[in-house]
């Protein structure tokens, strides 16, 4: 036997088998997969020539996710408020300390008295007399003897007294500065036995119940806030931090095109300081997403980010993404069908539109890498 019918017989087996392990390797384990099988072959029939490849694809449902938005903020006290004085004289005692809780109406600062309470005794007799003058007058009008006229001017007079005893009496209670609402001294800035006047400061109180934070959103986020939502954080110590939305902004900043918001926080113990860092989680309520894994986005000729799926013709389809939220175990994203069936191996080497023979593998772990 010739060494060339050896060769020829033993190419021609190798070629038999190969032909027929293809009847026992990669048998459709699903009648989805059959199916795709038939479009395949049906496709191949109508152009010959197109070059099918082979992915692996997984089905993957959306889910409901409840979408946040992570904001970095500060607190700031809601008011603060320089006490100042309202008359002029000499401080006669300070009633407060750096530090101190104080409520409202509380003395903070006392000046000197001088001759404001000798002030309020002469316009106070002064009243008593206008009233008599203005009974006399009232009953000589009643006889007729004296005009409508004089009636008027003694009236005025009497009115007129009345209005400079209450001036009278309220320069008096103004040597007593208290304080505007409850709060903490933060800084003072009269002592016993300085001259204080009128506009000259006492003392800086501020409002920290409620405490606000303060943090900027961009002005996609903007959209979907709304007034009164929860809001939960921590401060860089771990303290939690929890309040609801109270403002919301208007106009954007003009360099960094983002909107402020508030955030209304309890601090009734005070324990919350003003110009704390603050770590916030705004809740923007459910939104239907797929978990997906990172290394399964990419970015089509727009630059736009989204993934690889297949419709039902096995055709190859580019889904733009949103990322709503990013894990240890994958991303979220929106933007997919309800059932979305993702190329997740051989997705970087298929192009839109192209045919593909799709392998179904419908796990999260089919995704090979999550990291």
């Amino acid at each position: 036997m010739s060494k060339n019918f050896i060769s020829a017989s033993v190419i021609a087996s190798l070629i038999l088998v190969w032909l027929v392990s293809g009847l026992f390797v990669n048998p459709p384990n699903s009648v989805e997969e059959a199916t795709s099988s038939a479009v395949i072959a049906k496709m191949k029939q109508t152009a010959p020539t197109e070059v099918v490849s082979r992915v692996r694809v997984s089905r993957i449902n959306a889910e409901a996710r409840r979408r946040s938005v992570t904001l970095r903020g500060r607190t700031e006290a809601k008011r603060i408020v320089e006490v100042t004085a309202e008359v002029a004289g000499q401080v006669v005692s300070r009633s407060v300390e750096r530090g101190m809780q104080v409520s409202r109406g509380q003395l903070l600062c006392e000046i000197a008295i001088d001759d404001r309470e000798v002030a309020v005794e002469e316009a106070r007799a002064g009243l008593d007399k206008a009233q008599i003058e203005h009974a006399g007058s009232a009953r000589l009008a009643d006889q007729g003897l004296l005009s409508e006229v004089a009636i008027a001017a003694s009236e005025a007079r009497r009115q007129a007294a009345e209005a400079h005893l209450q001036r009278q009496i309220l320069n008096l209670a103004r040597t007593r500065v208290t304080a505007p609402f409850d709060g903490v001294v933060e800084d003072l800035h009269l002592d016993e036995g300085d001259y204080a006047g009128p506009g000259d400061s006492c003392a800086t109180l501020i409002d920290l119940d409620p405490m606000l934070v303060t943090a900027q959103v961009t002005e996609e986020q903007v959209e979907y806030l709304q007034l009164g939502t929860p809001v939960s954080g921590t401060t860089r110590l771990g303290r939690p931090v929890e309040g609801e939305l109270s403002f919301i902004g208007n106009q954007s900043d003009a360099v960094t095109r983002t909107y402020a918001v508030e955030i209304t926080v309890d601090n009734q113990d005070y324990s919350l300081r003003s110009g704390l860092t603050v770590s916030l989680q705004v809740s923007l309520g459910d939104i239907w997403a797929h978990r997906v894994a990172p290394s399964l986005l990419s970015l089509n000729e727009q630059s736009v980010m989204g993934v690889r799926l297949i419709d039902g013709n096995n055709r190859v389809v580019f889904r733009p993404i949103e990322i709503i939220e990013d894990g240890p175990n994958g991303m979220w994203v929106t933007g997919l069908p309800s059932t979305a069936k993702i190329i997740t191996v051989g997705q970087e080497y298929v192009r839109e539109g192209a045919l593909v023979d799709p392998v179904y593998g419908d796990s999260i772990d089919d995704q090979i890498v999550l990291r």
